[in-house]
């Protein structure tokens, strides 16, 4: 087990019964067997992805005070830029080597929900240039009908309702983060890394990654393997609340990046996470009297916020006060 499957997504667009099911069964495998896989024959183009790494170097370009007017520290709904070790995913490492952008669903500051100061819920904040904020929501609105694509798909194998997941994401939290990774030789310390080990928080993740490389996962016998870019693929990985509702079934995998030499690397991830207000509880085709559901219910609201207490100390401060 030492290369992540890549499936053809295509038959999920021909609407045939046939078509879905081959696919949902390949999928259903990689959840059980990885928790990790590539797709290709989705809508996302060559084009599209060309343009947003475009811009994702214009922006790591600009002065780092232009950047920090959108500190994303500074915001209580975790909107905007990040810089070099705001986060830390390893708590057994130096924070992480990589600056970041994080946008979601736009909430206009006289939203109801945004005005009651419900968790994760405001205006996006974007650097000043010209045509971003447009490309970033496009691009937003297409990754968030991608992953409900692929979460239908996975109904199927599930074995629940087809349209549970879409009856979930209605005003998700999902968020489309922009990454920057400096080269390895700019790290503070020889321990630090791009990301250090870790699980995703959320339901699904859909990561674009261009040529650097640097992302390994950690397979079944405990070996970290690479996972290269391939042309015209994502990677798919699913996160913590997919292996609570799925009872641990579907696999949350621990992966990290390791900064390449010599070169920037740039990933684009699509954090796919539902309605603020989500119950995570086990599914009921996912447990039995021989397997008992071994998570406590949350919400996803709950979850997601002691996640972030956990990576960052901003968020703790944020709690205390």
């Amino acid at each position: 087990m030492n290369r992540l499957p890549v499936i053809d997504i295509s038959p999920l667009y021909q609407d045939t019964a046939a078509g879905w099911q081959a696919v949902a069964t390949q999928i259903d495998h990689a959840c059980r067997e990885w928790g990790f896989f590539y797709i290709k024959g989705h809508p996302i183009s060559a084009e599209r992805t060309e343009h947003l790494l475009s811009s994702a170097h214009t922006c790591v370009a600009l002065p780092d005070d232009e950047k920090l007017r959108i500190d994303i520290t500074q915001t209580r709904h975790h909107r905007g830029y990040g810089a070099v070790a705001t986060e830390q995913l390893d708590p057994n490492r130096p924070s992480d080597l990589k600056e970041t952008f994080d946008m979601g669903l736009h909430l206009p500051d006289e939203h109801p929900h945004v005005m009651a100061e419900k968790p994760l819920r405001g205006p996006n904040r974007h650097p000043d240039l010209p045509g971003w904020q447009l490309l970033m929501e496009t691009h937003y609105s297409d990754m968030q009908a991608l992953a409900q694509t692929l979460l239908r798909a996975m109904t199927l194998a599930l074995g629940i309702d087809r349209d549970f997941f879409d009856q979930r994401f209605e005003e998700p939290v999902s968020v489309l983060r922009i990454i920057h990774y400096p080269p390895r030789e700019t790290a503070s310390c020889s321990e630090q890394q791009g990301a250090g080990a870790h699980t995703d928080y959320g339901c699904v993740t859909l990561l674009y990654q261009d040529a650097a490389g640097g992302l390994q996962v950690r397979n079944v016998q405990g070996e970290w393997i690479d996972a290269p870019p391939i042309d015209g693929t994502f990677v798919v990985n699913l996160g913590d609340m997919m292996a609570r509702w799925s009872n641990d079934r579907y696999v949350s995998t621990p992966h990290r990046v390791i900064s390449p030499l010599g070169v920037n690397r740039y990933s684009m991830p699509f954090f796919a996470e539902p309605h603020p207000d989500t119950a995570i509880e086990c599914l009921p085709g996912c447990q039995d009297v021989n397997n008992p559901a071994k998570y406590p219910p949350t919400t996803c609201a709950e979850f997601l916020l002691s996640r972030f207490a956990d990576t960052y100390a901003y968020r703790r401060e944020l709690e205390a006060s």
